[in-house]
């Protein structure tokens, strides 16, 4: 059936498939950005930890909030808060790592949405694509006056590939804002315990 199928006639006269063409589209662009920008964003947050606590015992303030700085973890514009004000300890310190650990999420779940709304929506628009090749599957059997089971099973067939294409866009739109909701959700709780770490190691040495 495939062999003989004529895609390019389908495709014109079905206005809900090029839909769902600009749907895988806006998905792979997104997935590429999100990944280039996650890979950006890498870093070994355990190393860089350890780094930090062993200059901040030696009292090496000023060389452990370089090193911070310098990483494009999540965890280096977090923790760099501790170093840009003399008071690390109370409310005041508290509510600058939360405004930035705020700043940092919303950089990371930036597009996500976009993924989960792919996800939920390109079934959908297969169904109602599905739904309307159905109806004009009929319409062109009432012209012709056919009723042939073949006639019907071919394009009933036809009508059935924009419900197989949106679930084929969605299932790998959810699987990427699954993963990207879940590293997103470890690299902010990375960071928030490596301030921890480093605001307790400051304050020891600080007293």
């Amino acid at each position: 059936m495939f062999a003989e199928f004529n895609w390019l006639e389908w495709m014109t006269n079905s206005p809900i498939f090029l839909v769902l063409i600009g749907c895988s589209i806006v998905t792979l662009a997104v997935a590429g950005e999100r990944a280039w920008y996650y890979f950006g964003r890498r870093g070994d947050s355990d190393i860089i930890l350890e780094n930090s606590l062993r200059k901040i015992r030696k009292g090496d303030l000023g060389d452990a909030g370089r090193d911070i700085e310098s990483t494009r973890h999540p965890l280096g514009p977090v923790v760099s808060q501790l170093f840009e004000s003399k008071e690390v300890n109370g409310k005041p310190a508290d509510e600058r790592l939360q405004i930035s650990l705020s700043q940092q999420k919303m950089l990371l779940e930036k597009n996500l949405g976009v993924l989960g709304t792919m996800a939920a929506v390109a079934p959908l628009i297969g169904l109602l694509g599905t739904i309307w090749g159905i109806m004009r599957a009929f319409h062109s059997m009432s012209l012709t006056g056919s009723t042939s089971p073949s006639v019907v099973a071919s394009g009933v067939a036809e009508a059935l590939l924009t419900t197989a294409a949106g679930i084929i866009i969605a299932v790998p739109a959810i699987l990427l804002y699954n993963h990207y909701t879940r590293r997103m959700n470890v690299m902010l709780t990375v960071a928030e315990n490596c301030a921890r770490s480093v605001r307790a190691a400051i304050l020891e040495t600080v007293n």
